[in-house]
This record gives structure tokens, sequence and C-alpha cells, in this order.
């Protein structure tokens, strides 16, 4: 058996799944969370069993670990029979910078390459390094593959890259778009040549990934030519909490004007933004949508905005790309809210994508909700990133 643990680390949380990669099957997935905390929390699910939950000091990533190999392993609610099982482990990692322009075996080099990395993701990579580590102390002889966000978007041509700034700063420090949810962008690009009976390199594509953090990527002959997240997550489109593309200057007018120093002005721009600032209401799309088949008209305001911003990314990309075969939507946004969908699409016609009012409002899983007379299919393609590092893990090391 081909298992394959996929882990994906967040600075006081853990979430993993572990497949069967033969035939790609989930055997279990969980997530630990309150890390470092003494009222720490596992949460283990089985397909078609039912879930398991612990609550317990776990003071570190490398006892979450534990956790999780332990319950995997339980005699009462466990999947496998003993450790040996796991052949091999996938982490998901945000940022690589220019490193790596694919998934790699992990090594003391990867790992110092991740180190330099930090600074271009601080509130990512260390708990991707973390989690790492961890894993490495407890399973030392098990093969451990990165892979990471940013690699997808490492073809990228140069004019779609570099910011119109000091060149130097590019050479020195590396200041360049880099781009995220590359794993999820490959993905439903692979998925969405299955379904349309081609290869990848025939077909352009934009792929729009809406959750919390949301980004669109144009990718042409299978590869990505161009997306809107940036050098970090912030640029691009408005998200849940971040407030994407601004005017570079409100950053030193706010700090001006409300007396709050840089730090203060990230923090407003990345957890104070976005659909929670201007709804008032929520991060979450949910809530705002409540709010608005209520009269809410932040609620309204906020949701125009999203659609506004994705359908003018989608446009700009049309023309990047030249001719389009296919939308798509994905993550749980993307996949689930109709409404967004609908306001994406307005004005669509321009580029010969015509949504279908109903197979849009009654579609949630993978499926076609353009019109039959659409030139440009328009789609829902629900994502699969912890299938994709396993994919790469199992191809490298296994």
């Amino acid at each position: 058996m081909k298992n394959v643990l996929v882990i994906n680390c967040g600075s006081s949380s853990l979430k993993y799944q572990l497949l069967e990669m033969t035939e790609e099957k989930l055997l279990a997935k969980g997530l630990v969370e309150r890390i470092g905390m003494q009222d720490g929390i596992h949460t283990l699910e089985r397909p078609g069993a039912d879930k398991f939950s612990e609550t317990l000091p776990i003071e570190d990533h490398a006892r979450g670990i534990e956790l999780v190999l332990q319950a995997l392993v339980d005699s009462e609610h466990g999947v496998i029979r003993s450790m040996d099982e796991v052949k091999a482990v996938g982490h998901r990692v945000v940022h690589a910078g220019e490193k790596y322009s694919g998934s790699v075996p992990i090594t003391q080099d990867v790992i110092d390459a991740l180190e330099e990395c930090v600074s271009l993701a601080p509130l990512h990579n260390p708990a991707n390094i973390t989690g790492i580590k961890a894993a490495l102390k407890v399973m030392p002889d098990t093969p451990m593959v990165g892979v990471f966000d940013t690699a997808f978007h490492q073809t990228m041509p140069d004019r779609a890259y570099i910011y119109p700034i000091p060149y130097e700063l590019y050479e020195e420090h590396g200041i360049r778009r880099y781009g995220f949810h590359g794993t999820s962008h490959r993905y439903v690009t692979l998925r969405a040549a299955e379904l349309m009976e081609c290869l990848p390199a025939d077909l352009n594509l934009i792929t729009c990934h809406l959750g919390n953090g949301a980004s669109v990527a144009a990718v042409q002959n299978g590869k990505s030519i161009d997306t809107s997240m940036g050098l970090t997550p912030l640029e691009g489109l408005m998200m849940g909490t971040r407030s994407g593309d601004i005017d570079p200057a409100l950053v030193g007018f706010l700090s001006r004007t409300l007396d709050k120093d840089l730090a203060e002005v990230e923090k407003m721009l990345n957890k104070e933004s976005g659909m929670l600032g201007i709804s008032g209401i929520s991060s979450d799309l949910r809530d705002v949508e409540r709010e608005y088949a209520n009269g809410n008209d932040r609620a309204r305001l906020a949701l125009e905005v999203y659609g506004y911003h994705i359908r003018k990314y989608i446009g700009a990309y049309a023309v990047a790309l030249g001719r389009v075969d296919a939308i798509i939507f994905t993550a749980g946004v993307g996949e689930h809210a109709s409404l967004v969908r609908e306001w994406a699409c307005q004005g669509l016609e321009a580029i010969g994508a015509i949504l279908d009012p109903f197979k849009n409002a009654t579609r949630h899983d993978e499926s076609i909700i353009s019109k039959m007379s659409s030139r440009v299919k328009i789609m829902i393609i629900p994502t699969n990133e912890e299938v994709m590092i396993a994919r790469d893990t199992a191809e490298l090391v296994l």
C-alpha cells in the first residue's frame, strides 16, 4: 500500500489527511488545534465512521504529530496497523520564492532555503517549517516532500511578475510577484483537462480560487502566465479580511491620518478589511449573504465590490490569454456561493462566457454551469490540494 500523510501546518494548528495513493482513496483526515495550550483539541474523521475527538495538552507541533500517528494506528478508531504503513509525508509550504519551480524531497538544504523565504511569508512559512521539523523528529526515517503554493506560478513571464519599482529591489531582495494557491490552481487545471477530454497543453483557462483568501490565475497551455496575488497574499482580489488591490499611497496616508505605525496599518489591511471591512458584519461570506437577503445595504455593497473585482480580473486575463476555453470556480466560496458566481459573471458575454442562471443556482458539485450557446465554458470544480500534494509526494519518493 502506498499511504501518504499530507500535513498542512499553521502557527497553532495542524490539518492532515492520510491517503492510499494506488486508488487515491481517503483513509482519514483530521485537525489538531490550539497547539501550545493545555486544552488542545485533536479531531479525527474516517469515511463511514463516527468522528473521534480528544481534548488534552498539546505542547508543540511534534506532540501534535505524535497524537495524529497514535490515532491512525489505534485499535479502536485507527485506519492502519502500524506507523510503518505511512510510506511518505507531503508538506504544504506557502512560499519558496524563486528557489523551486516544483515539489522536492525535503533535505536540510531545502529547509535552509525555506527559512531564507520567511521574510516573504512571515505569517505562513515559520509554521510550515515548524511542521516539517516536527515530522522529521517523530518520523526521521520516512521520506518527506515539500509542495509549494508558489511553484505553479514560476512559469510567469518577467513582464507579469516584475513590479515597476527600482529593478535593484528585485535583484537584491527578490521583490516580485510570486502568487499563491498554486496547488489548487494546478489541480483544477488538470481536472478541467480531464473533463474536457484534452491535454492541459491545449487549454487556456481562467481559474478562480475563491475562499476566505482568494486569487485568480491566467493559465495558458496548462501553465500559469499571471495571477492576482503578488509578493504576499494581500494583493489582488478583495478577500474575507484582506483589502486586495489598493493605492500604495494609502499605507502612508493611513499611518499619518490615524497615527498608526506600519505594523498597525498592515494588520488593518490583512485582518480588518475586505468583506469584513466593507460589510461591518463578518469575514464569512455566508453571514454577509444572510444580511444582504435581509436588506442590509453594506452587505450588498461588499458583495458587489467582491463580484466586480473578480470579473475585472477575469476580463483582464481574457485579454492576456487571447483565447479562453473555460472559467473555473473553486474553493469554498467558488464552489458554493451561487450569488458570487452570478455577479462575477455579469458582462462576461463580451468574452463569450454566458452563465446559465438555473444551472448556477442548482449545481454545487463538479459541473458545467454555462449555457449551451456559451463559447467559453463556465465550470465548478471542487479543489483537492491534499490529493495534489499526495500525488507529488508519491511520484517523487515512492
